[in-house]
């Protein structure tokens, strides 16, 4: 930097002529320039040639500029601070397990201000940020202390230091558990519903619960999770849903449970499946719990899963082989509207959606009912494909025998990978 590029030598001293500035600081102004240094050692460099050209030239200015300050005006002192703020986080995390960490820093408007002054001034090209280097030492040091490996993409921690309200926070990464759920009884839906009155707050309608309904899939699985990873709250992703009055039968739905700020990350998943089966006391059974990622959410979410159904329909006046016929008018594709009981929380849109098998898996004349086994492809509307919905589903098995048919009871048996 000596004599080699006067320009650099030059912007050194632009730097230096700002204010007194720390090795720190003044190293960070040239970071991109060189690697295997420190911005610390990288400045301490810059200010002994400067000091060299300053006694070779007689230059008391440029003596007083390179003079190490006792408080930096650009990171006002935060390099002095880093042991603290370390300490700080390291609290901050306690007892939560986590494998992979990661530092951030949140800047006061102050040192944001500092820094954006200075490289407007000095024009420099080849800065990295003050928040750059703060994250950088500080989890330096944590991972001196504890072990952890500093991880960029995915940590199981971020400590976040919040320099304008003197504090560490914490954002700590969910957990993931995939898994498939059997829903035995009728009259439970899959997720919360908060009441449409109150949104959750309690009122009359809810008899001031803020639930529609007093259970769901979801909590009932949610409560031993909960226990297990010392977590927040969950969130609940499954692979569709049936209706609150159909069951979940054969090998279960696919299921993900979110797992929010677990303080546990390392639990036992077979203890878990047989704790929490035995907290549902019969309603509902979970199996193959494994741990999953955050990316299998959104492929749960996206993939169409055929299904079964098993629908149990009156049958007066309709003999076996009448119905066993109109079963085949309906065993291929079926242009569906919205029905009109969800029309309130779903845009009004014609769907085209297959059955690939409509079969009569038993017939009874002594009740007058009947079960039908329904393959479909996902999104088919079953009730509806049944009862015809005003005309809304065509073709329908109602629109098929000519009479009025409604679904008695639905059961969910295969949901297909």
């Amino acid at each position: 930097m000596s004599g080699d590029n006067p320009a650099l030598l030059e912007l050194a001293r632009a730097v230096l002529s700002e204010g007194l500035i720390c090795d720190h600081c003044l190293g960070r102004q040239f970071a991109k320039l060189s690697t295997g240094t420190t911005n610390r050692e990288r400045g301490a460099a810059i200010r002994l040639v400067l000091a060299m050209v300053a006694d070779m030239n007689g230059d008391e200015l440029l003596k007083s500029e390179i003079a190490l300050p006792k408080r930096c005006w650009v990171c006002n002192g935060i390099f002095g601070e880093l042991d603290t703020w370390a300490s700080r986080a390291l609290e901050r995390l306690g007892d939560i397990e986590y494998t992979t960490f990661l530092v951030g820093t949140r800047m006061s408007g102050l040192l944001s201000e500092n820094e954006e002054l200075l490289w407007e001034t000095t024009g420099t090209d080849y800065a990295e940020p003050l928040k750059s280097e703060t994250n950088r030492e500080v989890g330096k040091l944590m991972a001196s202390v504890t072990g952890k490996e500093v991880e960029f993409t995915e940590p199981d921690v971020v400590c976040l230091l919040d320099i304008s309200h003197d504090t560490v926070l914490l954002q700590i990464r969910s957990l993931y558990i995939y898994g498939r759920y059997q829903k035995l009884v009728r009259g439970i839906p899959q997720t919360r519903w908060f009441c449409r009155e109150c949104r959750g707050a309690g009122c009359e309608r809810c008899g001031f619960t803020g639930k529609m309904y007093s259970e769901s899939v979801d909590e009932l699985i949610s409560v031993k999770a909960i226990e297990a990873t010392d977590a927040a709250d969950t969130t609940f992703h499954g692979a569709g849903r049936e209706d609150i009055d159909a069951r979940m039968l054969g090998d279960g739905r696919p299921f993900i449970l979110e797992v929010n700020e677990p303080k546990k990350r390392e639990i036992d998943l077979e203890r878990l499946e047989t704790e929490i089966n035995e907290y549902c006391g019969g309603k509902v059974i979970v199996t193959n719990l494994r741990s999953a990622e955050h990316r299998m959410v959104k492929e749960l979410k996206a993939a169409a899963h055929d299904k079964v159904y098993l629908a149990t329909i009156p049958c007066a006046g309709v003999d076996r082989d009448t119905l066993a016929w109109a079963l085949k008018d309906i065993t291929c594709e079926i242009s569906q509207r919205t029905p009109v009981r969800v029309l309130h929380r779903r845009s009004d849109l014609t769907r085209m959606r297959r059955v690939h098998s409509a079969l009569l898996e038993s017939f009874s004349e002594s009740d007058d009912s009947a079960v039908i086994r329904i393959e479909c492809e996902a999104g088919l509307y079953v009730k509806e494909l049944i009862s015809g919905d005003g005309g809304r589903t065509v073709p329908s098995l109602a629109g098929a025998l000519g009479v009025e048919v409604v679904v008695a009871a639905l059961d969910v048996v295969a949901v297909k990978d």
